[in-house]
């Protein structure tokens, strides 16, 4: 396979293009988004990752490794089992994921249609998260989504956090008190948050616990720009 030629290499010693040199390779970001909420296995990042062969995929992930932005690292026990996570540098790119994500909803073209894996519609969230209202105590919400691509999904657990501080959103790794649950498609929690669709619209979202602190969870991490009608019937 040839390999494509680097910016630097045509004298260009722009950070951007540098970036570009780093992550600009089809499928790289994205494999990077999966990523961001923590580490995965290789089958896990091809299942999440509709449409990216395990060849590109084995590709990628050593040019992650290779350029220090995401690493392998083995699971203790017994199993021998390989994740792949960011490192600290590659952590970073949260940041770019989100940037790119707030300019693109503007886009024409953009495919609200489309279906999202569950860190997906996470990201999205964290994207768009904004502090609770002042006087707002600390509330938790847990979010259980799961993936509307797939017949066979299963589900995914986060716990998100509301303060006047901070609104957060991650991976549930063991159980604790929270509020209210949620259990969702991600197809459905997107028409909420992205598309502006109100929960009583959406039968098929079970709430439990407090409903309040799932509507501040909607109002924290909502996309605010309202989308125009065709778009929101597209979710």
């Amino acid at each position: 396979m040839v390999s494509r030629r680097s910016y630097g290499s045509y004298d260009d010693g722009c950070a951007a293009a540098h970036a570009l040199d780093l992550v600009g390779e089809r499928w790289t970001l994205i494999i990077v988004r999966e990523l961001l909420l923590g580490p995965k296995r290789f089958s896990d990042i091809q299942r999440d990752v509709i449409g990216i062969g395990p060849t590109v995929l084995t590709q990628r992930l050593q040019d992650l490794e290779s350029n220090g932005i995401a690493r392998r690292r083995r699971l203790p026990g017994l199993g021998h089992i390989d994740v792949y996570e960011l490192t600290e540098w590659g952590y970073g790119l949260e940041a770019v994921n989100t940037a790119l994500s707030m300019w693109a909803v503007a886009s024409p073209t953009m495919p609200f249609h489309a279906g999202m894996s569950p860190d997906t519609v996470v990201l999205a969230m964290r994207a768009h998260a904004r502090p609770a209202p002042e006087g707002t105590g600390e509330r938790r919400v847990e979010l259980t989504f799961t993936d509307s691509r797939r017949q066979d999904a299963q589900p995914v657990n986060y716990v998100a956090r509301m303060s006047k501080r901070a609104t957060t959103v991650e991976r549930s790794l063991e159980p604790e008190p929270t509020d209210a649950q949620v259990s969702a498609t991600t197809q459905d929690w997107k028409a909420c948050v992205i598309g502006g669709v109100a929960l009583e619209q959406l039968p098929q979202v079970q709430v439990s616990g407090s409903e309040y602190a799932v509507r501040q969870l909607i109002e924290a991490t909502s996309l605010r720009h309202p989308l125009d009608s065709s778009h929101v019937a597209d979710l």
